[in-house]
């Protein structure tokens, strides 16, 4: 069964009404609301305004987000079911995520799994964000708590956590994600001298291996929400994994994730010294300064291989957004950031 629309789809949402008794613990529900919402490249977001009624009790209201899978994806993006066994394991250990409160994987439902977690306010917009610091309070304090944050999820390890829909731990971080960028280019067949360039200055340079934790993947200005006074939510799981810690970090320094703020390296709104400050102090773990860098370097590689794949979804998956097609720019830019940052000048490759 393919999926199936929820807007004005009365059948459709009286389904998912039913489907969500058992697991709210609920003799009955209604569906007062429903719309979708902006952002998002690879799932399908939907604010849904529900009445649950209990065996005990008066009615309550919950507000929430159905969380489902766009019309086509990515290959390295998880399921619904399996991003939201994630989300509660970091819930469980204090990290800043939206409440998780169901997952449905019957596709007599709406053709596809979902999940259900708790709307938090604020906005996730990275223009906004970086433009505007009204938003997020104290921006050191800001970054600092991100920083801590992330050393919370990197808790999460194969030692303390088992999760059977991941690709086992990998011996070489660094080895298996060039390997695997390397896997979803030639699949596609895309001719980018500059990439081939990134591929041989990573090979040339590559870290040793490391501790293994669970990476978020997807770190950083974004992907997370704010409110006036701070931070809401860590938001966007599908492309956890485990890896080596500084994997994120690159990632969430990134010049791509700066947006209106270059010149802030740690992720457009702070200090690379004040994100560290959090980052150590909740792990106990000091970040390797080169070996962040690489990974600095790998994640505009790994973002421009994400964007080849993206724009495919709209030049050949059919799937006619503005968002996607858009994304078709993006290749250049970073490979035009891979130069600067990989120029034998700097650093001395």
């Amino acid at each position: 069964m393919t999926g199936v629309g929820l807007a004005g789809n009365a059948e459709a949402q009286a389904r998912v009404a039913e489907s969500l008794k058992a697991p709210l613990l609920a003799t009955d529900i209604s569906i007062d609301g429903l719309w979708p919402l902006s952002g998002g490249a690879i799932q399908e977001n939907w604010a849904v305004d529900l009445t649950i009624q209990r065996e005990s009790g008066g009615p309550e209201r919950l507000e929430c987000v159905l969380r489902t899978d766009s019309p086509t994806g990515v290959e390295i993006s998880l399921g619904r079911a399996q991003e939201f066994e994630l989300l509660r394991a970091a819930w469980d250990l204090g990290v800043t995520v939206p409440e998780p409160m169901a997952c449905v994987t019957d596709k007599s439902v709406i053709g596809k799994d979902f999940c259900l977690m708790r709307r938090v306010r604020g906005t996730a917009l990275g223009q906004k964000i970086t433009r505007d610091e009204r938003i997020g309070g104290d921006r050191d304090a800001l970054t600092e708590r991100l920083g801590r944050e992330l050393a919370r999820i990197h808790k999460i390890t194969p030692k303390s956590h088992r999760f059977d829909f991941l690709q086992p731990p990998p011996i070489d971080a660094a080895e298996a994600e060039l390997a695997a960028m390397r896997g979803f280019l030639d699949k596609m067949g895309a001719q980018r001298p500059v990439l081939e360039w990134a591929f041989r200055w990573l090979y040339r340079h590559k870290p040793a291996p490391a501790e293994i934790v669970l990476a978020h993947h997807d770190f950083r200005t974004g992907n997370y929400m704010l409110d006036e006074a701070g931070l809401t939510a860590i938001l966007d799981w599908e492309f956890a994994g485990w890896s080596d810690r500084h994997e994120d970090i690159g990632w969430f320094h990134g010049m791509c994730w700066r947006f209106a703020r270059r010149d802030l390296p740690a992720g457009g709104i702070g200090t690379r010294e004040a994100f560290r400050c959090g980052y150590e102090a909740e792990s106990g773990i000091s970040i390797d300064p080169r070996k962040a860098f690489w990974w600095e370097v790998y994640a505009h590689l790994r973002w421009a291989v994400i964007a080849l794949q993206q724009v495919n979804r709209y030049l050949v998956g059919g799937e006619r957004t503005l968002d996607l097609g858009l994304t078709g720019r993006r290749p250049a830019e970073l490979e035009l950031e891979i130069l600067r940052m990989t120029a034998p000048e700097r650093t001395g490759a």
